[in-house]
C-alpha cells in the first residue's frame, strides 16, 4: 500500500450494539473494494477483523482491529471496535486515535443500549460521526419507525440522507435526499436511478428535515432559510460539512453490509464529511516536554520531528509484542532509533508494517496522521508516546475505565505457579483496561477487568496462549479485629528445663485507641520490668497483632499501656518478655469486648433516572447507605452510597442486570466498620473451620 499525505488519510472508528454487523460492514467494504474473493462470515469465524481464536469461537469481536482500505484517492483506517460492554476499553483507545467514527444500528432493534454509549463517547469528545442504518434487508423494519427514535433520543443533530427503496426482503437501495438522485443495487454494485412517482410524498419531509439542519449550520444560511429562499447543491454541501465537522450535524445512512447495499455511499459520505489529520484540533497536537514539564506542539505534518502514539497492543505467541500506533507528527522508517517518552529509553523500530486485521502488510515508511505498526519493541505498553530522541515529547495517555469486577486466580497445577505471574503481566500489556495485583495480606493473585465475560477471556488466552490453566475464586476479604472495651491483665512466661531458664512477666492495660492502629506507653515505676526488656515487650504485642482471637485477622485501633511486671535476674531476657507480652495481648483480646471489622466501600453509581428506585433498594439490601444523590449528565444521576465490600463482588454483573447495561459504579476503599453480629458469627466460624 503506497503513502498517502495527511490530507489524504481519515481514521474513523466502528462503533454500536454488539451484532449491530460492524465486523460485517468491513467484509462488505474489503469483498466490494476487491480485497478479498470471497465475504467473510462471523458465524464462520472466517472474517478479517475477528482474527484471534476467542473472538472466532465466541463469534463476536473482543478487541479492536485495524482495517486500511483505498477509496478516492485516499486512505481509510477503519478501527472495527467491540460492541459488548467488557471490552470497553478497547473503545476507549480506538477513539483517541480516530478523527470520527461511524455508528451503526440495527434497523430491526432501533436504538440499543450500545448505541446510547457509542453516542455519548462520541459526544464527550466531540467527534464527528455518521450514524448507518444497516440490515436494512430485514423483516419488519419501519424506517421512519427509526428516524423518529434518533431523533428523540439525539435531538436535531438526525439528519436522514436517505429513504429506502423497497422495505424487508424487496429493499434494494435507496434515495439520496440531498442530491434527489435514486440508488438501485444491481447485485453488484449501487448505480443511479429513476425516482418512482410515489415516492414524491415521502422524500419531502426527509428532505426538509435535512435543509433545516443545513440551515443551522450556518448563519447566513439561517438568514436565506427563513426568507423562503432555495439552497443551492454546493451550499447544502458546504453546510453539511461544517456541521458535521463541527459536530452539530449527524447525517443517517441507510444499507444492508450483507448485501454490500450502501457500501460505496458510505465510502463516499466518509470521504465528504470525516475529518482528515490536518481537520482535528486544527492540526495541533499538545504535549508535555520531559525535559522541562512545560506544554509543547507538534504539527500533523510529515516536516516535523516524529511522534506517535501506541494505542494497542497485540500479543502473538509467534510474533511476540505487536504495537499498533499512531503517528501524530514527523515520520517513521524500518531500523530508525525511536525514544519512548514514558519509560525514558531508546528503542529500534525493527520491521514495520500495516495490519489489515492480523496480516502485515509491509511499509517502508509511516507518515504524519497515518496508523503503523512495528513489533517486539522492549519497553514500550499501550498509552506511551514514541518520539525522535532529539525533540521529546509525551502524550496523554488513555482515559480507560477502572475495573469493577476483581477474582482471585489459583494455578491448577503447582508447576504453572511461576508462570502465571509472567503470563498475566504480557495480557496487561496487550490490554491495560485488566489489571493484575496482589494481596499481600491475603496472598491472594487478583485479576480485575470490566465484568465476568472480560474475566473469563483472559483465563482462556491464559491457556490457549501460554498454557497456564487457572481457577477463578471469590477474593478473601482482608477483615480486622479490634476491642471496644478496655483490660488490665498479667502476661507470664516461664520455664525451667535445666540449667538456664526464661521468666518474663508483665501487666498491660488493654483499650480501644481512635487514633492509630497501635500505641504503645509504658508507665513502669521501680524498675519492676528493666529498662532493656521494654522494647521485646513492644515486639511481642506488635506481633501478636498480626492474628486475632476471633478469627485470626489483623488487629487494629490498640492502645497498650505497661504498668507493672517482674523479673528474675538469671532467667529474664528478650525472649521472655516477648512471649509474656503475646500470652497478655491475647487474654486482654478476650477480656476487652473484641469484634470484627470489615472494609466499607465508597461507591459513586451512575445511572439513568428511571433505575433510581431499583438501585437504592438494591442498595439496602446490600447493606448499604446511600448517603446522596446528584444530576450527572442528560438523564443520568449519580448516587453516592456506602456499602461493606462482602456485599459488592458481583456488583458489576448485577448492576450491568438491573439497568440493562446502561449504569456504571466507581468504588474505592473508605474505612473499617463493626460487623453485625449474625454475620460476623459466620464470619468467624468460617475463618476457624477452614483452619
Amino acid at each position: 500500500m503506497e503513502n498517502y499525505k495527511v490530507d489524504q488519510i481519515r481514521n474513523v472508528a466502528l462503533l454500536g450494539h454488539g451484532g449491530s454487523g460492524k465486523t460485517t460492514l468491513i467484509e462488505s467494504m474489503l469483498y466490494n473494494l476487491n480485497y478479498t474473493t470471497r465475504m467473510g462470515k462471523v458465524e464462520e469465524g472466517n472474517t478479517v477483523s475477528d482474527f484471534d481464536k476467542e473472538e472466532i469461537s465466541r463469534k463476536f469481536s473482543l478487541g479492536a482491529s485495524v482495517i486500511p482500505v483505498e477509496w478516492n484517492k485516499s486512505k481509510y483506517n477503519f478501527i472495527d471496535t467491540p460492541g459488548y460492554f467488557d471490552f470497553v476499553g478497547d473503545v476507549f483507545s480506538s477513539l483517541r486515535v480516530a478523527g470520527g467514527a461511524v455508528l451503526l444500528v440495527d434497523a430491526s432493534s432501533g436504538i440499543e443500549v450500545g448505541t446510547e454509549k457509542a453516542w455519548t463517547f462520541t459526544e464527550k469528545r466531540k467527534m464527528p460521526k455518521i450514524i448507518f442504518v444497516n440490515k436494512m434487508d430485514k423483516d419488519n423494519v419501519d424506517y421512519i419507525k427509526v428516524i423518529r427514535e434518533l431523533k428523540e433520543k439525539f435531538g436535531k443533530k438526525i439528519a436522514p440522507f436517505c429513504i429506502p427503496l423497497g422495505t424487508n426482503d424487496e429493499f434494494k437501495g435507496f434515495i439520496n435526499v440531498v442530491d434527489l438522485k435514486g440508488r438501485e443495487f444491481n447485485g453488484k454494485e449501487c448505480i443511479d436511478c429513476v425516482i418512482p412517482k410515489e415516492y414524491d410524498a415521502k422524500v419531502k419531509p426527509i428532505r426538509d428535515m435535512l435543509i433545516e439542519s443545513v440551515a443551522e449550520s450556518d448563519e447566513e444560511l439561517m438568514e436565506k432559510y427563513f426568507e423562503g429562499e432555495e439552497f443551492s447543491t454546493e451550499e447544502i454541501h458546504e453546510g453539511l460539512r461544517k456541521g458535521v465537522l463541527k459536530g452539530e450535524i449527524v447525517p443517517v445512512l441507510i444499507g444492508s453490509a450483507t448485501k454490500g447495499v450502501g457500501i460505496h455511499t458510505l465510502l463516499n459520505m466518509v470521504f465528504d464529511y470525516m475529518p482528515t489529520p490536518k481537520d482535528m484540533q486544527g492540526g495541533v497536537y499538545k504535549g508535555i516536554d520531559i525535559t522541562t514539564d512545560e506544554e509543547i506542539e507538534r504539527t500533523v505534518d510529515e516536516s516535523q520531528p516524529f511522534s506517535a502514539l501506541i494505542f494497542k497492543t497485540i500479543v502473538d505467541p509467534f510474533v511476540g509484542k505487536i504495537s499498533i500506533f499512531k503517528v501524530y507528527s514527523g515520520s517513521v522508517s524500518k531500523d530508525q532509533e525511536i525514544y519512548n517518552a514514558n519509560k525514558e529509553e531508546t528503542e529500534k523500530i525493527g520491521s514495520l508494517f500495516l495490519m489489515r486485521g492480523k496480516e502485515q502488510l509491509v511499509a517502508k515508511k509511516v507518515v504524519a496522521g497515518d496508523i503503523g505498526a512495528t513489533s517486539k519493541l522492549q519497553y514500550a505498553v499501550t498509552g506511551d508516546t514514541l518520539c525522535d530522541k532529539s525533540s521529546p515529547i509525551k502524550y496523554h495517555g488513555i482515559n480507560l475505565p477502572k475495573p469493577s469486577l476483581y477474582l482471585a486466580v489459583e494455578p491448577r497445577s503447582k508447576n504453572d505457579e511461576e508462570k502465571i505471574g509472567v503470563s498475566l503481566h504480557k495480557l496487561v500489556d496487550e490490554d491495560p483496561s485488566f489489571i493484575v495485583s496482589r494481596n499481600k495480606e491475603t496472598k491472594q493473585l487478583l485479576i480485575g477487568g470490566q465484568g465476568n465475560m472480560h474475566l473469563q477471556v483472559i483465563i482462556n488466552k491464559l491457556k490457549n496462549i501460554f498454557g497456564v490453566e487457572v481457577d477463578l475464586k471469590d477474593p478473601i476479604i482482608a477483615y480486622r479485629e479490634t476491642i471496644r472495651g478496655s483490660a488490665t491483665v498479667q502476661g507470664k512466661h516461664k520455664k525451667q528445663s535445666g540449667g538456664a531458664g526464661q521468666y518474663g512477666d508483665v501487666h498491660i492495660k488493654f483499650e480501644h485507641s481512635t487514633e492509630e492502629d497501635f500505641i504503645f506507653e509504658e508507665k513502669i515505676f521501680g524498675g519492676s520490668v528493666p529498662r532493656q526488656y521494654v522494647p521485646a515487650v513492644e515486639k511481642g504485642l506488635k506481633e501478636a497483632m498480626l492474628k486475632g482471637i476471633l478469627a485470626g485477622f489483623k488487629v487494629v485501633n490498640v492502645k497498650a499501656t505497661l504498668i507493672d511486671g517482674s523479673y528474675h535476674p538469671v532467667d529474664s531476657n528478650e525472649m521472655a518478655f516477648r512471649m509474656a507480652a503475646i500470652h497478655a495481648f491475647r487474654k486482654g483480646m478476650e477480656q476487652a469486648k473484641p469484634v470484627l471489622l470489615e472494609p466499607i466501600m465508597k461507591v459513586e453509581i451512575y445511572i439513568p433516572d428511571e433505575y433510581m428506585g431499583d438501585i437504592m433498594g438494591d442498595m439496602n439490601k446490600r447493606r448499604g447507605r446511600i448517603l446522596g444523590m446528584e444530576p450527572h449528565e442528560k438523564g443520568f444521576q449519580k448516587v453516592i452510597a456506602e456499602a461493606p465490600q462482602a456485599e459488592m463482588f458481583k456488583y458489576a454483573t448485577e448492576l450491568r442486570s438491573m439497568t440493562q447495561a446502561r449504569g456504571f459504579f466507581m468504588m474505592d476503599f473508605e474505612r473499617y466498620d463493626e460487623v453485625p453480629m449474625p454475620i460476623a458469627l459466620k464470619v468467624i466460624k468460617k475463618a476457624n473451620d477452614e483452619e
